[in-house]
């Protein structure tokens, strides 16, 4: 779940404490050049407030008005299409013919909405199942890989903490890759087991463990939707840490240092159980070149390149 899916969630729950109508929109399939993803919701009040997006502004105010003129007055689930033709994508401001199918419910269960929302405020990876005909939904746990699903019975979103970033070291570079991996919707880990940070990161939206790196990393049982990014420049824990990430399905892993010092780093990692492309898997020196100099600016480029390499991105690297 991304942050504007979270504030989506937030709005529902909200607004039908406070004795409200709402209805949710969720996209569930897209044909051509669709502005918003699969699995994108949006909450409708009964008085047109609305909370997301299921299209960027194409067709909102359409469905606003159905939803007050006709689907609240339903208990049951609707399908809506918009797109079908050229004609009327381009009435709706649809891109390149772009077409959008929508499951609309104009009656979510408070009772599940306020669950899920205390589920993944936790950072638990919870799954969503809403019968089709009858809007009906329950809850379970769910995994980082599951698929969302309209099988034509049950329409099924995953909600949570998809993506997951470890960050080995707890100073000031650290903290800004942190802010803008949980503004892009990582869980994030800050691993560091010197004394001078002993207090940890006092924030409730990371994570702090006072452990070594590769203890740690092994404990956290990385997976594919895992990144870690060695930010120490003290060899001793990066690469202690480097040892296990290069070994593990972690989509990418990356550590600070000039193209000298990398070099330096791989020379020293090929001593140990990593084989050559082990080691190459190594992004160095970490994120992309973008002139950047001081630590925020290090810590976007960064997260550019976590993310460029999360949705199989690539580019030309120019020399650091």
């Amino acid at each position: 779940m991304n942050s504007t899916d979270l504030s989506v969630l937030n709005a529902a729950v909200n607004w039908l404490k406070a004795g409200h109508s709402v209805a949710l929109a969720t996209v569930i399939q897209t044909w051509g050049s669709a502005p918003r993803p699969v699995g994108s919701w949006l909450a409708i009040r009964d008085d047109g407030q609305v909370a997301g997006s299921v299209s960027g502004g194409c067709v909102e105010d359409d469905l606003i008005r159905r939803v007050q003129t006709e689907i609240l007055t339903r208990s049951t689930p609707e399908m809506v299409v918009y797109g079908v033709s050229k004609e009327e994508a381009a009435r709706f401001g649809l891109p390149c013919g772009g077409t959008l199918r929508l499951f609309v419910e104009p009656r979510p269960e408070l009772s599940i909405l306020e669950k899920l929302l205390e589920s993944v405020s936790s950072h638990r990876i919870t799954r969503r199942r809403i019968d089709i005909q009858t809007g009906v939904s329950s809850l379970d746990i769910g995994n980082r890989n599951d698929q969302f699903l309209c099988d034509g019975q049950f329409v099924q979103t995953t909600y949570g903490p998809r993506w997951r970033m470890a960050i080995i070291g707890a100073g000031q570079l650290s903290l800004y890759v942190a802010d803008f991996a949980v503004a892009s919707d990582f869980e994030v880990i800050v691993i560091d087991p010197r004394e001078e940070y002993s207090e940890g990161i006092n924030r409730k939206d990371v994570t702090f463990v006072q452990g070594m790196p590769d203890d740690t990393l092994i404990e956290l049982a990385i997976d594919p939707h895992t990144a870690i990014v060695a930010l120490t420049h003290d060899p001793k824990l990066d690469d202690m840490a480097l040892m296990e990430a290069l070994k593990s399905p972690a989509f990418y892993v990356g550590a600070l240092g000039s193209r000298i010092n990398t070099q330096k780093r791989k020379d020293r990692l090929m001593e140990f159980d990593l084989n050559r492309d082990q080691v190459d898997r190594l992004h160095g020196p970490v994120g992309i070149y973008i002139g950047a100099l001081t630590p925020s600016e290090i810590a976007v480029s960064i997260m550019a390149e976590v993310i460029a390499v999360k949705y199989g991105i690539s580019f030309p690297k120019i020399k650091k």
